[in-house]
């Protein structure tokens, strides 16, 4: 047995015991857990103002060491930035991609998701256009928030036709996709699971099998009316004698009509409440119907069955390729297993730190409130006093209580009189 090179995996490889291990194969995991990350990842140069990245574990973490994590460090950037992986094909096996988001920044327009590269992406030109197998993670704009699904077949990108929401809170989550051979997939978040079912069915890969026959059409006398009118239902004669609107016999002409300047006066039509509409024949089942017409179908040329949708012969970087509005998300515990148990053991890992997480967060939230508090200037209220006897004097003459200046300190006045 191989002992992972980081601490953090190490931990890991030990809850999950010498029997899973031995079965299980990690084919790529990076958990962030030295500065040496620098040399596993590989930034693009394909422009000159992509956003940098930084070894961080936040604001508010619950285990510093082992919430260390990659940061977006920029607002309104592109990123690219890709680790290389010893080459791999998941063929004939499970393919299980996990890691852990945090956006703490409270992300409104960005990308979350990874990308699988083949060998024949260069990770110094790579930008959005370069060609991935698999782009899985979540992604953001404005009130929308989902998580993509989305495989390379064919040289075409197929998302996932299910929606799945993607958490929206400043917390860590897991994401989790597992692909098997049996064209079986699962889409989990925080190790539940959003979304699960065939490749077929759930993504457009392949043509349908079945077509409209070209070459068929309806015919022309094919009757598609299930009813017809009554041929012995008549209207009756007095139908048409009740008009739709009558005259208001409530109306009165205002007094101060005049029939020379405003013309004949009449009365303001009303509904009429015995008119009963247009007539219309009672309907009877048609004879000659013969139902809906349907198309008929034919097997189609372009449809050809393939069970090796979910296989990839090549996969060798992987990849952070985003665009984020306002930068601040965390990516860590990245894992590429062909085994489930050994994704579950990581995740559960995660999981474990998340109640801490919440304390930290509230605690954070707490200092930085004191912090602004603190800070805010403090508000001078100025209140007069009020009068009081000493400052009322009373003018004898006048017979007036009369409130007057208290007398001026004597210093100041021996400086009047100098003057």
């Amino acid at each position: 047995m191989t002992v992972p090179a980081n601490p953090k995996a190490f931990t890991l490889a030990a809850l999950l015991g010498v029997t899973s291990l031995v079965s299980a194969e990690v084919l790529f995991r990076e958990t962030f857990s030295d500065d040496a990350w620098k040399q596993r990842w590989t930034p693009s140069t394909y422009r000159e103002d992509l956003g940098p990245f930084e070894l961080t574990s936040g604001q508010w973490y619950a285990d510093k060491a082992y919430n260390a994590a990659l940061k977006t460090g920029q607002d309104y950037r592109f990123y690219a930035l890709s680790a290389d992986m010893t080459p791999f094909t998941n063929k004939d096996k499970t393919l299980v991609v996990q890691y852990d988001v945090k956006n703490e920044q409270g992300i409104d327009c960005g990308g979350g998701y990874l990308k699988l590269f083949p060998s024949t992406v260069d990770p110094l030109t790579l930008n959005g256009d370069s060609s991935y197998n698999i782009m899985f993670g979540p992604d953001y704009c404005g009130s929308k928030a989902m998580v993509h699904a989305i495989f390379n077949y064919k040289g075409t990108n197929h998302n996932l036709k299910k929606t799945v929401a993607a958490p929206t809170d400043q917390y860590t989550h897991t994401y989790t996709l597992v692909v098997k051979p049996d064209q079986t997939y699962q889409v989990l978040v925080d190790g539940e699971e959003k979304a699960a079912g065939l490749l077929v069915e759930d993504w457009d890969f392949l043509p349908p099998k079945t077509i409209k026959d070209p070459n068929a059409s309806k015919p022309e006398d094919w009757v598609d009316d299930s009813e017809v009118d009554d041929p012995n239902d008549k209207k009756p004669d007095t139908w048409d004698a009740m008009p739709e609107f009558l005259a208001d016999p409530e109306a009165v002409k205002p007094e101060d009509w005049d029939d020379d300047m405003d013309g004949e006066w009449e009365a303001p039509s009303i509904p009429n409440p015995d008119y009963k509409g247009v007539w219309e024949a009672k309907k009877i089942p048609n004879p000659a119907y013969k139902g809906a017409w349907v198309h008929p179908e034919i097997n189609n040329p372009d449809y050809a069955l393939d069970t090796d949708i979910y296989s990839y012969e090549d996969f060798k970087y992987l990849g952070l390729d985003l665009w984020q509005v306002k930068s601040g998300s965390l990516f860590d515990n990245f894992l590429i297993t062909d085994s489930v148990e050994e994704a579950e053991s990581a995740r559960k890992a995660t999981a474990d730190l998340a109640e801490k997480e919440k304390e930290a967060k509230k605690e954070y939230d707490e200092a930085e409130a004191a912090k602004e508090a603190a800070n805010k200037p403090a508000e001078e209220v100025v209140q007069e006093e009020p009068l009081t006897d000493a400052d009322i004097s009373f003018d004898e003459d006048l017979g007036d209580a009369e409130a007057v200046e208290e007398e001026t300190p004597k210093e100041t006045k021996v400086e009047r009189d100098e003057l």
